[in-house]
């Protein structure tokens, strides 16, 4: 174990969160324990079940941290093209899907029963819908038509990726494609979805 620095405690647990992160994206699931983390953090394990009590705790906090920052980098604007947008916010996604492939699919593989986990990705997909319907200005039943679109969209992009992460049967750029090509085909029957979407700038 390298020597201990004195840090802060949001600064420890912010190294924490990192070595951890780091950890779980190099590794499946169940091959990284938390010794390992600790050592890689050189801290002892006394210390780091201090700020996580589990691995499960170690990792929820992971993935919050992460569904968070997408959440800051894909930020939805009115004054511009909603289909744009959405293909902006489909490329950070993905780019953390492929940089993090293990810890994505540990959240909806292995731990896909979770609750825990599981009311993170609820909560980022439900703010992710919200965002673009405040950005459509709908009201009323054709708002509730496109939640109802917008919401299995997401659901089936989230899919999809998972597909593409574990099985590698088709490229990004296809895997792209399709999500935006789904989000067309949800919004098709909805009367003036073009108005909606605008044009990809």
């Amino acid at each position: 174990m390298t020597a201990r620095r004195r840090l802060s405690p949001d600064e420890r647990r912010k190294e924490l969160l990192d070595t951890g992160a780091r950890l779980f994206a190099g590794k499946p699931y169940h091959d990284v324990l938390m010794e390992d983390v600790a050592e890689q953090a050189g801290v002892s394990r006394a210390l780091l079940y201090r700020y996580f009590p589990s691995k499960h705790a170690l990792f929820a906090a992971i993935y919050q941290q992460a569904s968070d920052r997408l959440l800051d980098r894909t930020p939805v604007d009115p004054a511009h093209s909603l289909l744009a947008q959405l293909s902006a916010g489909l490329d950070v996604h993905f780019d953390y899907f492929a940089a993090n492939r293990n810890t994505v699919l540990a959240a909806n593989r292995v731990l896909a029963g979770d609750p825990v986990i599981q009311a993170i990705i609820t909560d980022e997909l439900a703010e992710l819908s919200r965002r673009v319907l405040d950005a459509t200005g709908l009201q009323g039943p054709d708002r509730d038509t496109v939640r109802a679109a917008l919401s299995a969209w997401l659901v089936f992009v989230r899919a999809l990726c998972v597909d593409w992460l574990t099985n590698d049967t088709f490229s990004r750029k296809e895997l792209h494609a399709m999500s935006l090509g789904a989000l067309r085909g949800a919004l098709d029957a909805v009367a003036g979805a073009d108005r909606l979407l605008g044009t990809d700038d």
